[in-house]
This record gives structure tokens, sequence and C-alpha cells, in this order.
């Protein structure tokens, strides 16, 4: 009960942020957003619409269709999260900050939205939209779920320059852009974890040192050059990026010649990291 008290007010402060973001910086300038949320600002560029509401019903209605394709509690958070942004849309309704500056108002427009939508899902939530779209895509087209999304995006975004304008359009990409950024910074962290994998002749000496001085476990995969056929073991180790620069020394002072990949993960569980059972 904990975790879900938690998780709900992680939600509901990212709608509140998701709607402060819409109604302080893209409605006033007339600026354009992706998706659901950019049909809500288009409707109610044209017909005065209350985003409030008209990002409610669309939303349900898209929920209700692919609800199926969600696991139950993604679901459920979801549905709080679409009745909080609808409800949060009504209330800052008229909120604005004293700043005509569009650059100003996209980057910080894109960095409210982003932060809002990034807690959602950090909480398991979606902002459902064109989130249900793209899995629906995905599912009868064949389509990658971030293809489907971005087409969408684009689609609508695009569609509000016969409204906005082609100078706020281009605002609204880089709202979009530093929304993307900042989504990724809120649901990875600002301490993302790396997957190193290390081919080295001192691979023993290695391990021991990463053992020792970094108090990080080793796994050890056997591999085979394809060029020479011979069999050799490769070091798999996940560190934290600040952890990053100790293993690179430890590697380059054993084997200056050794080969090494770094790559980046989105989340780490287990021993050391995020307790499964927590989660």
């Amino acid at each position: 009960m904990k975790k879900i008290g938690s998780d709900l007010l992680v939600i509901a402060i990212g709608a509140f942020a998701f709607a402060l973001g819409i109604n302080v910086f893209v409605i006033p300038h007339e600026l354009g957003e992706g998706g659901v949320v950019g049909i809500t600002i288009i409707l109610y560029y044209l017909l005065q619409w209350p985003p409030g509401w008209s990002s409610l019903v669309i939303n349900l209605a898209l929920l209700a269709i692919g609800y199926r394709l969600l696991p139950k509690k993604t679901v459920a958070y979801t549905i709080v999260a679409v009745a909080l942004h609808s409800l949060f849309l009504h209330v800052t309704e008229g909120w604005q900050v004293a700043s005509h500056d569009l650059m100003v108002n996209a980057i910080f427009g894109g960095a409210m939205i982003g932060f809002g939508i990034g807690l959602i899902i950090r909480a398991e939530g979606t902002t459902a939209g064109t989130v249900i779209i793209a899995r629906l895509m995905n599912k009868f087209w064949g389509w990658k779920i971030s293809s489907a999304l971005l087409v969408c995006d684009v689609l609508v975004a695009a569609s509000s320059y016969f409204i906005i304008g082609a100078e706020k359009l281009m605002f609204t990409v880089i709202m979009l852009v530093v929304a993307t950024k900042i989504i990724d910074l809120v649901t990875t962290g600002l301490n993302p974890q790396k997957s190193v994998m290390i081919i080295s002749k001192q691979k023993d000496e290695i391990a021991r040192q990463v053992n020792a001085l970094m108090n990080r476990g080793v796994t050890v995969m056997s591999g085979q050059g394809y060029y020479t056929q011979n069999s050799v073991d490769i070091l798999y180790i996940v560190v934290s990026k600040k952890e990053l620069s100790l293993l690179k020394s430890i590697v380059k002072a054993a084997d200056p010649e050794a080969f090494i990949t770094i790559h980046h993960l989105q989340d780490v569980f287990g021993k050391g990291f995020v307790d499964l059972q927590k989660v």
C-alpha cells in the first residue's frame, strides 16, 4: 500500500507539472504540441473547447480501445493520470508568467511537460493518447512503438502549422525536443548505469582489481574470435556512470591494449543496485 501511495503521489505531481506546462507556456503563446495534447490545443485554438474536457474524453476513448494492450496496474495508473491531468488543466486555466520570449517559453514549457510525463512514466503509468495508438500500430502493423509515437507526434504537430504558422511551429519542435530530453533524464536519472564488456589478456588482474577497488561483481562470458577462431573470455561488469572513470583506469593500467565496449542501461535491479523486491 505504501508503494501504491507513493506512486499515486508521483503521478499527481507529474500530472500537475504536465498541465502547468500546457497552460502557462504553450497556450498563452500559441505554441503547438504532439499527440493527444496537440489535438486538444488545436481544438482550443479553433473552437475554444476547454483542453481539460477534450483531453479527458479523447484519452479515455483511446484507453477503452487499447486497454487490453497494457498491464492492469498500468491501466489503473493511466486512468488516474488522465483524470488528474484533465483536472489540473481546468484548475490552472489562465495561469501565466511574465515572459513573451518564445524561445524561453518553448524551453521552459518543454522542460515542464517532459518533467511531468517523465514522473508519470517513472511511476509505471502512461498519459494514454498516442501511447495506445502506437501499441495498436505495433500489434497490427509491426511498427516499432518509438517510431509510431514519433509519427503520431509529428503528424499532429505539423497539422498545427495551418493555425500557428511556420515560426511558432519551429519553436514547437524545439519544445518537443526539450521535453523528450527531460523525459529521458527523469526516467533514467542523473546517474544512469553502464554495462561494460572487456576483452583482455589480463582479465584475471582486471577482475581482481574491480572486486577489490570497486566492490563490483564481474561475470566471465565465453566468446570466440571469428577471424582467428580462438576462444576468448569476456568480462561483463555493470557500474554507475561515476564509477566508469575508475574502471577505465584499472583496465588501462592492467592492459593498455584491452578492447572495451560501454553501453547505456535504463534500469538495473539486483544486489548493489535497486532491490527487485522494492519494485
